[in-house]
């Protein structure tokens, strides 16, 4: 065949040239070839209540089984009003506050494309979660990193002032954080409010975590405070709330405003988010104890954990929120404690036959500060098998 007409694919220029497989697909694959066990990746290994379940065969036996409206269920729009009204007293109107989306990886995505334009400055607070700077860089913005003081991980308000300049489109922060577990203060909150208020800086609050929150602490939305509830796309995951993450759905909650461009986009490029599931969720919604009493049950395995790792050499970090526990290795054996965070996480992996993510992966410059992160939301069973497996440190 002649070369000139012989199939090629034609070459392109990548619009993510610095992603390649992120360290979670790595870490989890590494667990599955050597049989560790995988505290790295952030998912349940136990099952959802078998009555949501249910609630899903209802609604499709139902017949709610074609396209939904494109901002998500009526019924699930309402429960989710009631239910902010309810925890965070913030009023919302349903029908032109509040989208259903597919999981908060869209929402984040959809959010800065829907309002950021070629050149605006976004600034991110490190360690963040993964998917923050490509969507900004696919929005043609500006990263702005601005990282959490090291150690304790809180906001350092300083920092984010001096960050701020006229090019700034949004500021996106994460409380309970991922991957520290730290959790934003009322105070935190209100400093941010009047840090923003004199500004045009759009908020961008991650709270996917929202109810795993403890030691009687309390989270404290953007939704409590009007100056930034006026200003943010605030963004929750039932995956995370009803442990199905799997099912990709969340919402987001912003003034009218925001949520007509928020649309604008959001119809384009997922339009609408699995029917029957939307149904479900909004009829499980009616009892509020499963996301009210998720702290509790989310307490007790942290507590398990932490009391099987004070055990170890580990250094235990503060874990106020999340379902995530970050340890430092400095204090272990000579040979470990000298390996980067990423090399240290693979030795884990496979000498002791437990898989962790290093912090460092949660930084644009690879930050290495000797801390690993755990992911408890795992049966009691696993748990105790990791723990027997980390004594040996």
């Amino acid at each position: 065949m002649d070369t000139a007409t012989a199939p090629r694919t034609p070459p392109l220029t990548s619009r993510l040239p610095a992603v390649g497989t992120t360290i979670f697909t790595v870490m989890s694959a590494l667990a599955a070839e050597v049989g560790a066990v995988n505290l790295g990746q952030g998912f349940p290994d136990f099952d959802c209540d078998p009555e949501l379940v249910n609630a899903v065969t209802l609604a499709m036996q139902a017949g709610h089984n074609q396209y939904p409206p494109m901002p998500g269920v009526p019924a699930l729009r309402q429960a989710m009003a009631a239910k902010m009204e309810a925890l965070y007293g913030l009023r919302c109107d349903p029908n032109t506050e509040i989208t259903v989306t597919a999981g908060a990886t869209q929402a984040i995505l959809t959010a800065i494309l829907a309002v950021v334009h070629p050149g605006d400055e976004v600034i991110v607070l490190e360690p963040c979660y993964d998917s923050y700077v490509p969507n900004i860089e696919l929005a043609g913005g500006k990263v702005v990193r601005v990282p959490l003081v090291p150690g304790s991980f809180r906001p350092d308000f300083d920092a984010i002032a001096a960050a701020i300049t006229p090019r700034t489109r949004a500021l996106m922060i994460n409380s309970p954080h991922n991957p520290s577990g730290q959790v934003w203060s009322a105070e935190d909150m209100r400093r941010l409010e009047a840090l923003l208020a004199p500004t045009d800086v759009l908020l961008i609050s991650d709270e996917v975590y929202e109810h795993m929150v403890y030691d009687g602490q309390q989270h404290q939305s953007a939704a409590r405070f009007p100056g930034l509830a006026a200003r943010a796309f605030i963004i929750s995951s039932f995956g995370k709330t009803y442990h199905v993450t799997g099912w990709k759905v969340g919402t987001v909650i912003a003034p009218a405003p925001l949520t007509a461009e928020f649309r604008k986009v959001h119809q384009f490029n997922v339009f609408t988010v699995n029917t029957p599931m939307q149904h479900a969720l909004a009829a499980y919604m009616a009892d509020p104890a499963p996301y009210l009493q998720l702290s509790d049950f989310y307490q007790r395995k942290r507590d398990l954990f932490r009391e099987g790792l004070a055990q170890t050499r580990f250094r235990l970090l503060p874990g106020q929120g999340t379902y995530f526990q970050c340890v430092g290795i400095e204090n272990l054996a000579v040979a470990e404690r000298d390996l980067p965070e990423g090399e240290f996480c693979q030795w884990l992996t496979r000498e002791i036959g437990v898989a962790a993510i290093p912090l460092s992966a949660f930084y644009g410059n690879g930050f290495d500060q000797k801390v690993v992160r755990f992911c408890f939301a795992k049966k009691d069973d696993t748990l105790k098998a990791a723990l027997e497996r980390l004594a040996r440190l």
